[in-house]
């Protein structure tokens, strides 16, 4: 393949390159859907475990060390760091598919993941303020969510 031909058909100029097929799209959704969930619940389990640690306001140096052993030994520090691997691969994944001017506003819905999660998980009161700023942010996303997300004919 020449590399003129290799240029218009990795820069999207050419139609030939795109595949826009259902199985495709499906594949995205599902994805972005594993990205909106997993990074948020990650943040979530670390939180989770880093309240259960303490305030590091006064650690001192010398307890550095079991600090740290009680850090490695959370169980839900351990779930919130495999579930932002889970985000990070799905995420990796999901940008071979489709633009990242697309992914990128969507995974935005994760806001509204963290606010439920952040309630019953943590316990903590979401605001009417915060939820309004939420809402914000998800009725952005669908605007953004119903321009097609254009996939590369290479996955």
């Amino acid at each position: 393949m020449a590399a003129e031909e290799l240029y218009v058909e990795n820069s999207g100029s050419s139609s030939a390159g795109m595949n826009d097929s259902p199985a495709l799209h499906l594949k995205t959704y599902i994805f972005l859907g594993f990205v909106i969930l997993f990074a948020p619940l990650g943040n979530i389990l670390l939180g989770k475990g880093m309240k259960n640690i303490g305030s590091a306001k006064h650690w001192s140096l010398g307890e550095a060390l079991p600090i740290l052993g009680s850090i490695l030994s959370s169980p839900y520090i351990w779930m919130g760091i495999g579930c932002l691997l889970a985000m990070f691969v799905a995420y990796m994944v999901l940008l071979t598919w489709a633009d990242y001017s697309y992914v990128q506003p969507a995974s935005s819905f994760s806001y509204a993941v963290t606010g439920v999660l952040s309630y019953f998980i943590l316990g903590e009161i979401i605001s009417p303020l915060r939820c309004l700023g939420i809402a914000v942010i998800c009725v952005g996303v669908l605007v953004v969510g119903h321009t097609a997300p254009r996939t590369t004919g290479h996955a």
